[in-house]
């Protein structure tokens, strides 16, 4: 009998009167990459927490590995050995040094300790003290303090946020490796649809506490069903298609009249002939792009192209099909 690596079955919670969580289901498999995107307060940390053992559920189970997850109303010590959860809020112990609140928690051989260090990119602040180390240090530092215990699953609440475009960078191929190299399934939530579509396999969009939407991320990206997640995940436009010719089989349709259709699904075309006429209203410059508002009659639309355009510009735009 195959046994499931997680199984979330029916999960509900409720907090100060307010559905937090709401007959919520899920599974992942070993090694797959899971995403987990909505708004603040959609839920998301609520469902790690109880996936991790951390808050109790009012209905439903987890079953981790065939084993079901306890809550912390059922249990000494809260938490399952099989997974780690690292919030936004993740403390270290003040004045120690790295290597001091490492050995503490570790539970690895010295070769496969190594390892981890090296797969977490901290094996040169071993002697730095904790209160001398950058955000993006912290951060690494307390990762692999979970990773030392030898977890099977680690969940990752907005890792990316305050961490500027270098550390940024640094932690994302961190948590590459985690999967790559140690062979550790990871959950990831994030605000920034950029680190969610460029990782995960599949991706799970909450919204008051209930999923709304799960695929992969090209599924969720050019297939929103619902506004709510279209704009999650970046800029989009609702095009009736009568307006154009060549509608690409890759925008997702919200009914038979109008269409979810991305920024860069438009192109720039020379000649009347090829698309219809649209006056640029504003231009932002992306670096290897350009994203323009476009008025076309009365609906404005939002066009990325490498092509340069200007403000008051008549130019003329068309749909890849």
């Amino acid at each position: 009998m195959t046994i499931d690596f997680l199984n979330v079955t029916g999960i509900s919670k409720k907090q100060a009167g307010t559905d937090v969580l709401s007959d919520f289901s899920l599974n992942q498999e070993a090694h797959q990459k899971l995403a987990i995107a909505g708004e603040t307060g959609s839920g998301k940390s609520s469902l790690l927490k109880v996936i991790a053992g951390l808050m109790q559920p009012d209905e439903g189970q987890v079953f981790f590995l065939g084993e079901r997850v306890l809550g912390p109303e059922e249990q000494l010590i809260p938490g399952h050995p099989g997974v780690k959860y690292l919030s936004q809020q993740f403390e270290l112990p003040r004045f120690l040094t790295v290597a001091q609140v490492l050995e503490y928690a570790n539970q690895l051989s010295d070769y496969e300790a190594a390892i981890l260090y090296d797969v977490c990119r901290i094996s040169h602040l071993m002697d730095r003290r904790t209160d001398a180390l950058s955000g993006g240090e912290q951060q690494r530092i307390a990762i692999a303090r979970l990773l030392v215990t030898s977890p099977k699953l680690l969940m990752l609440d907005e890792p990316y946020s305050n961490l500027d475009m270098i550390h940024k960078r640094l932690l994302k191929a961190v948590i590459h490796d985690i999967g790559e190299r140690l062979k550790i399934t990871c959950i990831l939530i994030s605000h920034d649809p950029l680190d969610l579509l460029s990782w995960a396999d599949h991706i799970i969009v909450m919204r008051s506490g209930q999923l709304v939407q799960q695929g992969t991320p090209r599924d969720i990206y050019y297939g929103p069903k619902t506004e709510y997640v279209a704009a999650l995940f970046g800029n989009y436009n609702l095009v009736n298609p009568l307006l154009f010719r060549g509608i690409s089989e890759t925008a997702g349709s919200v009914s038979k009249q109008k269409m979810f259709v991305r920024p860069e699904h438009f192109e720039v075309v020379k000649k009347r002939e090829q698309g219809v006429e649209a006056e640029v209203i504003e231009v932002l410059f992306l670096g290897s792009a350009y994203e323009a508002e476009v008025m076309v009659g009365s609906e404005s639309f939002i066009v990325r192209t490498p092509i340069p355009v200007k403000k008051g510009e008549t130019v003329f735009i068309s749909l890849i099909g």
